[in-house]
């Protein structure tokens, strides 16, 4: 039974890549939706996390960290963010605070002057600064933005999470909740299994490789003795990519699946079988035909 004030509705969290929204969203909903790398414009698409109480539901929006594109992968990425902010009721504007605030966040305080969306302002990485170098941000951006709140955390190690649900959910309209209460996430199992999979991708490889990896999970069938068969495909946009992801005697693409295979059954809470493969597909980022064949659908 839903109480008359209840109050319920979407919440985008905004800001540069490897800000930590990923972390952020990971820890409010409780539970991995959203996979995390040290390596930046690691979220690709608009990922959905839901917490659900007594008092309110709060459905969050984690975006594409906001950038320059420099290909259709990342027009995509971008086009995403910036719709998102014109569809929530609040935004958090996630800000990596132990960075000197730069050309890359003027940019998207240019883009949220235009909007009458309240903003939270999150300084995350609050273990990484000095309390003095935290007042400093806090002036940086109260003196460019119209805020409602500003609040110090760390996604990380979780400081200061536990009073953010209530705080924004006073932001939020009074309505029904959106989701039943179990609900943590509504992308299917498919695309969050291969989330994981490019997780571990990201774990593993140099610095060359990661935004040219997509990963497709194509088949999810019952084998012997009940157990779960996952064939996914990680496409590479060069030979030479391909050859780091196996590694020498296939060591390290097996690495990555003992990994991700371990993520994906504490996922399910059932054991599966991960078989992996790589594929070059040339420049695929650059091409509409493979985006949507990917699942990142630009139009």
């Amino acid at each position: 039974m839903v109480e008359e004030k209840y109050r319920s509705g979407f919440v985008g969290l905004i800001g540069r890549p490897n800000a930590g929204k990923s972390t952020l969203l990971n820890r409010l909903v409780g539970q991995k939706v959203a996979i995390m790398s040290d390596k930046p414009q690691t979220t690709r698409n608009k990922i959905l996390g839901v917490l659900t109480n007594p008092k309110f539901q709060i459905v969050f929006l984690d975006t594409p960290g906001i950038h320059k594109p420099k290909h259709n992968l990342g027009k995509y990425m971008v086009n995403l963010a910036h719709g998102i902010l014109h569809e929530v009721d609040v935004i958090m504007y996630v800000v990596d605070s132990s960075v000197e605030p730069g050309a890359g966040e003027e940019y998207i305080i240019k883009q949220l002057k235009q909007l009458s969306t309240p903003i939270v302002l999150i300084l995350n990485k609050m273990d990484l600064v000095k309390p003095e170098e935290l007042i400093k941000r806090e002036e940086f951006f109260r003196e460019r933005l119209e805020l409602e709140a500003v609040r110090a955390v760390s996604a990380l190690e979780g400081t200061n999470l536990d009073v953010l649900p209530e705080l924004i959910s006073t932001y939020l309209p009074f309505g029904p909740q959106y989701y039943p209460p179990d609900t943590v996430t509504d992308q299917p199992e498919k695309f969050i299994m291969a989330e994981l999979i490019r997780e571990q991708v990201l774990k593993f490889t140099r610095d060359e490789v990661p935004h040219s990896v997509a990963v497709v999970v194509e088949t999810i069938s019952k084998r012997f003795d009940d157990l779960l068969y996952v064939e996914a495909i990680i496409y590479v946009e060069r030979n030479s990519q391909k050859g780091i992801i196996i590694g020498q005697g296939g060591q390290r693409l097996k690495s990555i699946g003992t990994q991700a295979r371990q993520e994906i059954e504490n996922l399910l809470g059932s054991k599966i079988f991960l078989d992996l493969r790589v594929r070059v597909k040339k420049n695929w980022r650059h091409q509409e035909i493979y985006l949507r064949q990917m699942g990142y659908d630009s139009r």
